[in-house]
């Protein structure tokens, strides 16, 4: 689904006031849910080290650039990380070990195919069982993604991911808004904060402070050499949390953007709109270019024309970084 407009900071105004307030009921009644399955489920403790990496609220934050940063940190440190993710858009149940040269999105998911070209990646809707199944392959540390609000494994570092650009939106809870939790609550469990993007140090809509978390700014940054980019005519398209930041990129890159269109997080794309996504890039002498979790979903027709822009997360201080990683015991497995 697309996020609505009036879950937007500034968004519950007007008629999108109304609207919030009359979800509100609906937002208590996710809250009691939520707080019911917390209190029914004992959480498994993994042989190894676990760093959740999560976000408060429905769609992109940049966890898995996050995730992919983390993973290649700690490999460099010498650590062998597993991730271990639910592949939300995937049919599989696993645990399945996701082979990227094989499997596809269909079956594990757009994410994990990206995280499985950097560290061994482990589908799981019982994400305890996905543990289990990496701790026996030789994980040493398990990365478990978009896991803040998941509690059938306890943590041992509790990352969440910010978009400044985003915020917390109107700072209300699902339905009225894109809250998965309260501010409070989420924040309280947090062991580090990664704010990606421009901004204050935890960007607001509603009174929201870091509350003494240390703070680990970052940036996503296309990983391309910018002259090549540069005045090229460009069609883009994108189905991910927040498609306006990947136009955003290419116009920064200095790209001509002679159309975008936007699509559903995670959306499958049939034959029938890639063709057309073709055939309007060429009437218009353009480059058809999306995101690389885009790019995966495409068949194989459209991977073939549709040109990928990669970026990766830097972080402003990487020793930071390296010195949280770093609290996490080493385990013989």
């Amino acid at each position: 689904m697309r996020s609505p407009d009036f879950w937007a900071r500034g968004g519950d105004r007007g008629a999108g006031a109304l609207l919030a307030l009359g979800l509100t009921p609906l937002s208590w009644a996710w809250q009691l849910g939520a707080w019911i399955k917390r209190r029914q489920t004992t959480g498994y403790r993994a042989g190894v080290p676990v760093v959740s990496i999560g976000n408060l609220t429905a769609g992109g934050a940049g966890k898995t650039p996050t995730a992919i940063a983390l993973a290649e940190r700690l490999i460099a440190r010498g650590r062998r990380p597993h991730v271990v993710t639910r592949g939300y858009g995937g049919s599989a149940k696993g645990p399945h070990r996701v082979d990227a040269a094989r499997d596809d999105a269909a079956l594990v998911g757009d994410e994990a195919l990206l995280l499985a070209r950097v560290a061994p990646t482990w589908v799981a809707r019982r994400r305890a069982l996905g543990a289990l199944a990496a701790t026996r392959a030789g994980a040493d540390v398990i990365l478990l993604d978009d896991a803040h609000q998941h509690w059938s494994l306890l943590k041992d570092l509790s990352l969440v991911v910010i978009d400044q650009g985003y915020g917390v939106g109107n700072g209300r809870v699902i339905p009225a808004g894109p809250l998965r939790e309260p501010v409070a609550a989420g924040m309280a469990r947090a062991d580090a904060i990664v704010a990606i993007g421009e901004g204050p140090a935890i960007a607001t809509g509603s009174a929201v402070t870091g509350g003494g978390k240390p703070v680990l700014r970052a940036r996503l940054v296309p990983a391309v050499d910018p002259e090549h980019w540069r005045h090229r005519r460009v069609l883009a398209f994108a189905g991910i949390g927040r498609p306006e930041k990947f136009f955003r990129t290419l116009a920064d890159l200095g790209c001509d953007i002679v159309a975008t269109h936007a699509f559903a997080d995670h959306q499958p794309y049939d034959p029938d709109t890639v063709m057309r996504l073709i055939d309007e890039a060429a009437a218009t002498s353009a480059l058809l270019v999306t995101t690389e979790k885009d790019h995966v979903r495409l068949p194989p027709a459209g991977r073939d024309v549709a040109v990928a822009l990669p970026v990766r997360l830097e972080f402003s201080d990487p020793d930071a970084v390296d010195r949280l990683l770093a609290r996490l015991p080493r385990v013989r497995t």
